[in-house]
């Protein structure tokens, strides 16, 4: 249900999106760097991730764990506007901002402040049980609403839909395809589909069924390898790398240039095939 005045979520059709995981902030169980040292780090990352390709990037506050629910503190804001202005001066790319968990207004706040693209959202239409606690409160309303107060229009909402490292059990009785088409209703300018966990791939029928229930753009979110790209490709709008293209494909661990350039390897040659087919 995209409008002309929808923002764009991606720069260009079949955009790879890479993952920044920003290192634990202040006041989070791991924190162990300074600010300074965090902020250094994220800017080599995007660096690399812009060097080989990608055509945006994400930044996600993964290394918080465990997650506040939906208000995260001020040091949390602080830190990743740090982070999302150091990325935007290291890689002339679109960015997305993600801050977990759920803190979605915030995120949005974020992205304003360092002219970012895009924010990921969780818990935007219905209600599930994450692995912090009950999301019972879809965010819809207050973020649309959140967005036109502070005048961020300019950044699409990408949403989530049965997101990973959550029960649904309260809306099993919902198909993915139904839930994708709700959260387009519900006025998200593109959705998200995984797998189970992090590092787990998406079901590829889900994001064929996705396809066909929605008019807005849809992102994989989990799982992308170079052998299952391919899966993907016909269906999906962009493609977000994260833990296949770390060391030892552990999403903690620092980039593998080696593994980045399998996976971008991989983009490039489906692209070569959309325009001449293989054989």
């Amino acid at each position: 249900m995209t409008t002309p005045n929808s923002p764009r979520p991606f720069p260009s059709s079949k955009s790879v999106i890479g993952m920044v995981h920003v290192h634990a902030l202040p006041g989070t169980p791991y924190h162990s760097r300074t600010v300074a040292q965090i902020v250094r780090t994220v800017a080599e990352e995007a660096r690399v991730l812009a060097d080989a390709g990608c055509d945006a990037l994400l930044i996600e506050n993964m290394h918080d764990r465990p997650y506040l629910m939906r208000s995260v503190g001020p040091e949390i804001i602080a830190g990743m506007t740090a982070a999302g202005i150091a990325v935007r001066q290291a890689a002339d790319l679109p960015l997305g901002v993600q801050i977990l968990a759920g803190a979605n207004c915030d995120a949005l706040a974020v992205a304003q402040a360092c002219d970012a693209r895009f924010i990921r959202a969780e818990g935007f239409a219905f209600a599930h049980v994450a692995d912090e606690g009950l999301m019972d409160d879809a965010d819809a309303g207050r973020l649309l609403r959140y967005r036109k107060h502070i005048g961020a229009d300019d950044v699409a909402i990408l949403a989530d839909v049965k997101k990973k490292h959550a029960s649904h059990a309260i809306t099993a009785d919902l198909s993915l395809a139904e839930a994708a088409r709700a959260t387009e209703f519900f006025g998200a300018d593109g959705i998200v589909i995984t797998g189970v966990a992090t590092g787990q791939p998406a079901d590829p029928e889900d994001v064929r069924a996705a396809k066909e229930a929605v008019g807005i753009p849809i992102a994989i979110g989990s799982g992308l390898t170079p052998d299952n790209l391919e899966r993907y490709w016909p269906h999906a709008d962009a493609f977000i790398i994260g833990s296949y293209v770390k060391r030892d494909g552990l999403w903690s661990n620092p980039i593998d240039p080696a593994r980045l350039k399998q996976f971008m390897d991989a983009v490039r040659r489906l692209r070569e095939c959309s325009v001449t087919p293989c054989g």
